[in-house]
């Protein structure tokens, strides 16, 4: 048996168990180990002139490159308004985040700066500036597991967006000029974003501008147009804004309707009520010439919008025979006990209902039908002023001169009370469209421009790591530079 041991090598001659070749495998690996650092120690100044060469070569690099490499500056802004939500501007129009790069911003943030406005400087700068929706972690991993479930997610609109703009070092902008020229062009959007939705239009309460060009019995059509505009705002705005009452003038939109009304009735119907009494006129004829003019028009606008009610009407009457047996075929479906019925989420609920064409019709047919009565209305309305004027139109003309003095005293007590109202109507809805649009446009991050010297310590850095690994691959080959002996 001993024998056997011994020819298997595993006890030696002298009877001892024969010890395992690990220790001498440790010792080959000190032995490797030993001469890659031996290596690395005899090639220690070529692979550190190396470094510093690579140190050199990398910043000479940057500052070659410099003048046609770009510099960036980057912003955060946030987005927060009625209707965003469903990407669209509080108008209902469709959101683009594309809109701060419109041409009449970057003009005026670039007139902002005191910057002349050129071509090539406007082209620079729409080309450089990219907006990028930021998405959060938490919304991707969620969107990747509907996915994975096989479902498809909603759409989704970030509410925050990294706004950067790429000018090359050429540029004769500095990084401060850079960053003021991006909060310029934030700021010169929000600026037209209160100006579209935000403020009151200008030409909103202007109505006694055009009563100096008019005659006395077109007064009534204007104020009276204009009144009811002013009613309609004031409606709209109280159906946005219930509770609102205004820190400026205490006053809520539903107090500006109840000051509107007694403006009508006190001072507005006066002064129509005067006017259209005596018939008032600079020319009665050359206003009975008008009305028929304006009667005409009516007439030719009352005919089109009948013929477009019918359209409708006649479409509607034939969507009713599908929609009864389409209700059916829903209701006899509804009643099957199917447990793999699918869930209708609110989304799809609301597409369907959009997309009804019964639904679509009744809106039109009801559309069309306001639009024939209101033409009638005024029709009719027209119709019994010039029967008015007819009735005066034999009269001595210098038998007005009295009562326009007096239309005159009316007018300025009118104007008065008008611009009263107008000026509380400004007042408070100031005040709700800075209560209400105050964090529509935000900037969550100040711009910030990346550091040259930063960029130079970079490349630097880039080219010594270079070098240092490239010195060191000479001497694990055992290439010495400078030296006459290589293993």
């Amino acid at each position: 048996m001993s024998s056997n041991l011994k020819s298997t090598g595993l006890v030696s001659d002298s009877g001892a168990p024969q010890q395992s070749s690990g220790n001498d495998n440790d010792l080959v690996g000190a032995a490797d180990l030993h001469d890659v650092i031996r290596r690395l120690l005899v090639g220690l100044t070529p692979t550190l002139g190396f470094t510093a060469l690579g140190f050199i070569f990398g910043a000479l690099i940057f500052l070659v490159a410099s003048p046609v490499a770009s510099t960036t500056t980057s912003m955060r802004v946030t987005f927060g308004f009625a209707g965003y939500g469903k990407g669209e501007y509080p108008d209902h129009s469709k959101f683009d985040p594309d809109d701060l790069r419109a041409p009449d911003i970057i003009v005026g943030a670039i007139k902002r700066q005191s910057l002349e406005a050129t071509d090539e400087l406007q082209w620079r700068i729409r080309s450089g500036l990219t907006v990028e929706g930021l998405i959060p972690p938490n919304v991707i991993k969620e969107r990747d597991r509907l996915r994975a479930a096989g479902q498809t997610p909603a759409p989704y609109l970030p509410d925050e967006y990294l706004v950067t703009l790429s000018l090359r070092r050429s540029v004769p902008l500095d990084n401060r000029q850079r960053e003021l020229l991006l909060n310029e062009i934030v700021s010169e959007y929000r600026e037209k974003f209160q100006r579209t939705y935000a403020d009151i239009p200008l030409a909103f309460g202007n109505a006694f501008d055009s009563l100096k060009v008019a005659d006395f019995y077109e007064y009534e059509l204007i104020l009276d147009n204009d009144f009811q505009n002013i009613r309609s705002f004031l409606e709209q705005q109280l159906d946005q804004a219930k509770n609102f009452r205004s820190s400026t003038t205490n006053l809520s939109f539903s107090d500006l309707i109840a000051q509107a009304e007694l403006f009508s009735q006190i001072n507005l119907f006066e002064t129509l009520g005067f006017i259209r009494e005596n018939g008032l006129s600079r020319n009665r004829s050359v206003a009975l010439v008008k009305m028929d003019y304006f009667l005409r028009s009516l007439e030719d606008q009352e005919q089109k919008a009948i013929a477009e009610e019918k359209v409708v009407l006649d479409l509607l009457t034939r969507e009713e025979n599908h929609s009864a047996n389409y209700v059916l075929g829903i209701k006899s479906q509804a009643t099957q006990q199917r447990p793999e019925v699918p869930m209708l989420d609110q989304g799809l609920i609301d597409s369907l209902l959009a997309n009804d064409s019964t639904n679509f019709l009744v809106r039109h047919a009801l559309t069309a039908g306001l639009k024939v009565k209101s033409i009638q209305a005024k029709k009719a309305q027209l119709l019994g002023r010039r029967k008015d004027m007819e009735s005066f139109l034999n009269r001595n003309s210098q038998d007005q001169s009295a009562l326009f003095e007096q239309v005159q005293k009316s007018l300025k007590n009118l104007e008065s009370a008008y611009n009263l109202l107008i000026s509380d109507i400004r007042k408070t809805h100031s005040d709700f469209a800075r209560q209400q649009y105050a964090d529509a446009i935000r900037i969550s991050m100040q711009p910030l421009t990346t550091n040259r010297y930063k960029q130079l310590a970079e490349s630097a850095a880039v080219g010594g790591t270079v070098g240092l690994v490239f010195g060191m691959g000479l001497s694990l080959l055992g290439i010495f530079v400078g030296s006459k002996k290589s293993t």
